[in-house]
């Protein structure tokens, strides 16, 4: 092979490995974005459930206050 010939190779090779890293980055970067975006679904879901069990705390009390002592709370 003449020289011509090697620097086009050393080009193609590098176009490849440049096209390559780009792919794989891009990739990466989505399978990143969704497991972000999974967790944050799950971990609002968490705190619904959190929410939910507080609220009925909340009404557990005032029923207990209400029962015990005749105190209604807001």
């Amino acid at each position: 092979m003449n020289e011509p010939q090697v620097w086009t190779l050393i080009g193609v090779f590098a176009a490849a490995l440049f096209g390559m890293i780009t792919l794989m980055s891009t990739m990466f970067i989505r399978i990143i974005r969704t497991e972000i975006g999974a967790l944050r679904t799950e971990i609002s879901s968490e705190f619904r459930g959190m929410h939910q069990r507080i609220d009925r705390l909340d009404s557990d009390v005032n029923a207990l206050m209400k029962h015990s002592f005749g105190i209604q709370r807001d």
